[in-house]
């Protein structure tokens, strides 16, 4: 082969190179830009933070439990932390797991005694709004509700020292329903896929064939040891701060994360069931929690956490699938 030969072969394959690159950049432009503010490619997610490295007497262990992935359909528009006693807008469904109690009229103490679907009896409520698919033939609303794939529930522990148990009947909140409109300071929503677990967004994450939509929701760890709620469901259970410790005047509780899979066909809208004037902003994602669990149950989730022992309790029978 002579070298001008070589030569032209080389410049046509630097030529379909840079063809490819730009076909693939103007691809990614086009749907990151055709889909509009909310949703984004992984590529511009951002990494999740490495974990704060955990001093001598820490506790690093866990606890899981099952409870179901809401698969009974048990949801309405009630907030019970919130709004006790009322219903919501007929529109902004939540999804309820563990504790069946909970109507639309319910309060805090019309759950104690009722059946749970928690694999250890735990009667605890968890709930957040519905994920609906959102395609052109749905109202403003969006279309069919989404149960998840999955569900996991961890305890976590506190880099910096032991937990206390949480207390009965302590409420707490995780995000905020009013983002949108509000400035967003107490926004906490995040998302990924299930193959970038090393990445998250506050935004709908547009998944690649296979993947799945994960939602997570980190509940805040830290309480005043004296309130089981507050005048905004926030102020007596916050967050830690960097580096992990809690702030002065509060104590590290076990921290609930709960991560969600769902099964959203490639190249299908969705979002979260948002009040009318929140646009469905996924920043207005929102969870709520409140403690039922039985105080053996919640003893041995603190000892495993205190203990550094990762302890799993969800191959247990569900008490009502």
């Amino acid at each position: 082969m002579s070298m001008a030969s070589a030569g032209r072969r080389v410049i046509a394959f630097e030529a379909l190179l840079a063809v490819v690159l730009l076909v693939t950049a103007a691809t990614i432009y086009f749907v990151k830009n055709s889909w509009g503010p909310y949703y984004t490619t992984m590529d511009d997610a951002e990494a999740v933070p490495a974990a704060v490295r955990p001093v001598a007497g820490a506790s690093t262990g866990s606890y899981r439990w099952n409870c179901g992935r809401n698969e009974r359909g048990h949801r309405n528009t009630a907030n019970i932390v919130v709004t006790p006693g009322k219903p919501g807008p007929a529109h902004h469904l939540h999804d309820y797991i563990g504790n069946l109690g909970v109507q639309v009229d319910s309060t805090v103490a019309d759950l104690v005694g009722k059946p749970t679907t928690c694999s250890n009896g735990d009667a605890s409520t968890y709930y957040w709004a519905v994920l609906r698919l959102a395609g052109p033939s749905n109202n403003e609303h969006g279309g069919p509700v989404q149960v998840p794939v999955s569900l996991t529930m961890t305890y976590y522990g506190n880099p910096l020292g032991p937990v206390l148990p949480m207390p009965r009947l302590l409420r707490a909140a995780v995000g905020d329903a009013y983002a949108h409109t509000n400035g967003g300071a107490l926004a906490r929503s995040r998302w990924t896929c299930s193959d970038t677990p090393e990445r998250q967004t506050m935004k709908y994450p547009l998944c690649d064939d296979g993947a799945a939509v994960v939602r997570i929701f980190d509940f805040p760890s830290c309480w005043d040891g004296r309130q089981l709620d507050s005048a905004n469901h926030r102020q007596h259970v916050v967050f830690p701060v960097a580096g992990g410790g809690c702030p002065v005047g509060t104590f590290a509780v076990p921290r609930l994360q709960i991560t969600m899979a769902y099964a959203v066909p490639r190249g299908t809208r969705y979002q979260i069931d948002a009040f009318d004037e929140q646009d469905h902003d996924p920043a207005t994602d929102h969870g709520f929690l409140v403690n039922l669990m039985p105080e053996p149950v919640m003893a041995r989730a603190v000892k495993c956490l205190n203990s550094g022992r990762a302890c799993d309790d969800t191959a247990t029978k569900r008490s009502a699938p």
